[in-house]
């Protein structure tokens, strides 16, 4: 892909998913960066160090949502305290194997949440999100 992204940030639990994830980033050259966390929390934590940092914080963040201690919604929740200039840098995607409606819903409605995709990560899921407005204007900068 031309254009890649700066930098973005994997935070799942599972080991195998962030490897596949990560390869497929790198493989279709989306982002020049990869930043994986494997806890809701390590993320947050991550974001609250680099929040004075614009060149260290993701454009992107693949956000899965059933992880242990620090899910998907509490990370949301929690990330909703952040300053908005991190808020509006940084984007959101779920990248989940859930398929509850109820939680697909809850956190679609989420404004931070430009998309929702279902594991595993894909070249077409990524291209689609190159396409998406609030991504489009990161790539031409």
């Amino acid at each position: 892909m031309e254009n890649p992204i700066n930098l973005v940030m994997l935070v799942d639990d599972n080991d195998t998913d962030n490897f596949i994830s990560r390869r497929i980033i790198e493989i279709t050259k989306f982002a020049k960066h990869v930043e994986v966390k494997n806890s809701g929390k390590s993320a947050l934590e991550y974001l609250e160090r680099e929040q004075d940092n614009p060149s260290k914080l993701p454009d992107i963040i693949f956000l899965d949502i059933n992880m242990p201690i620090v899910d998907g919604f509490v990370f949301l929740f929690e990330f909703e305290m952040f300053p908005d200039e991190l808020k509006n840098k940084c984007k959101v995607v779920i990248l989940s194997s859930s398929d509850n409606k109820r939680d697909i819903e809850k956190i679609v409605d989420n404004e931070h949440v430009i998309k929702f995709i279902t594991k595993p990560l894909t070249d077409q899921a990524l291209t689609e999100i190159k396409r998406l407005p609030q991504v489009a204007h990161v790539i031409s900068q």
